[in-house]
């Protein structure tokens, strides 16, 4: 008869979960650690890594770092074996490496490793570079965008002015390149995502200031022409969407006089399109126009209004990105007011883990953001109770 700890890992792993969801822990825990030895073993060292760090955590929070310690450490190192198999491809997987990479610097932060996080920072930072120097060279401007942007971020980690800044002029170069093609080919909307993209690396250089302003007067504009196309062309749904993010470019342009005139209009004709929505029984388009109802109201100072629309969001359909957006209205709110070139560092972080798809770290940044601000004391009580904490 095969013992039990003689399974492949796949069976050991199922059995641990399901052992943990019936509160037997002691005997699940023993099972995915076996099985994580097991993954090891095979030579699969990214599901290794991955149960290893579950292993670490669950302890971690369960019954304190240094019990946790040293599944989280076997998982940064196996994370570190993955990145260097990764960059040694010949197409590297961006955002598989994205992934260690983010895993391992989460680790030695958990840990309070500040040695190790700055030195594995550094040498990410590092690797994006030249990931992106060699995709520049091959002019491939999406993924060198992408490498630089990594890399953007890894040295900002570290307060590296002179790398982020480097990294910052690139993207400049590269996003005015990118609407520039947008435009010749008459994609306005992919145009003002670029000049969206290019303020919030021109602002890294020279501050909340008037090169800035100008850069998101422009995506601001560019959102607006996108949205009279769409309108041309019978699409609702398009010129929405495209308007609301007018409001918020013009808003972060501090041309407030124009955002409010959009915000208005913007909203008027969401309360049609929802209904529409809501009529012929689609909830996903339903519950995506309530949230733009509410950011178009925020936008414009309704919030009272704002909240009722983001309750009536989440009651159709409850989605974790809609909690990182209603929160993102409210900072860049503050952001423009206050000419907040700190606020807009905690907005563009949240907006890159959204763009990766990581929601769940973003609404951890944004209500951290909301938190710190004195103003904004009573804003997380608000929207707790609108999401149903109260």
């Amino acid at each position: 008869m095969v013992s039990l700890f003689e399974s492949p890992p796949e069976e050991l792993e199922q059995l641990g979960f399901k052992y943990i969801e019936e509160s037997k822990v002691k005997e699940g825990l023993k099972l995915i650690l076996r099985a994580a030895k097991g993954y090891e073993e095979a030579g699969n060292k990214e599901d290794a890594a991955r149960l290893y760090k579950y292993l670490g955590y669950f302890l971690v929070k369960r019954v304190g770092i240094e019990k946790g310690r040293p599944s989280l450490l076997k998982a940064a190192y196996l994370y570190i074996d993955l990145i260097e198999r990764e960059i040694l491809k010949p197409d590297v997987d961006i955002d598989a490496l994205d992934d260690y990479c983010t895993s391992v610097l989460e680790i030695f932060l958990t840990l309070n490793d500040q040695r190790h996080f700055k030195k594995y920072a550094s040498e990410f930072a590092t690797i994006y570079e030249d990931l992106g120097n060699s995709y520049e060279e091959n002019n491939d401007v999406k993924l060198a965008i992408r490498a630089y942007e990594s890399a953007f971020r890894y040295y900002r980690m570290i307060e590296d002015e002179e790398g982020y800044k480097r990294m910052a002029e690139k993207l400049i170069t590269l996003y005015g390149q990118l609407a520039e093609e947008k435009v010749q080919k008459g994609d306005i909307a992919g145009a003002a995502d670029a000049f969206y993209e290019l303020a919030k690396y021109t602002r890294v250089i020279f501050g909340y200031d008037i090169h800035y302003i100008e850069m998101m007067d422009t995506a601001a504009r560019n959102y607006e022409k996108a949205s009279k196309l769409a309108y041309s062309s019978g699409d609702l749904d398009g010129t929405t969407t495209y308007l609301v993010k007018a409001q918020y470019a013009y808003m972060l342009a501090r041309n407030f006089n124009r955002m409010k005139l959009i915000g208005l209009n913007t909203a008027r004709m969401l309360y049609q399109v929802v209904s529409s929505h809501r009529s012929a029984g689609n909830d996903e388009m339903t519950a995506e126009k309530l949230m733009e109802l509410a950011e178009a109201l925020i936008g414009i100072g309704k919030t009272k209004e704002g909240i009722e629309a983001y309750k009536n969001t989440l009651n159709t359909l409850n989605k974790l990105e809609y909690k990182v957006r209603v929160r993102l209205a409210f900072l860049k709110k503050y952001a423009a007011e206050k000419t907040s070139s700190e606020t807009l560092d905690e907005v563009e972080l949240v907006e890159y883990h959204l763009k990766k798809k990581n929601p769940g770290k973003a609404l951890e940044l944004a209500s951290k953001a909301i938190e710190e601000k004195e103003e904004l004391e009573d804003l997380l009580r608000v929207l707790t109770e609108a999401e149903g904490y109260y």
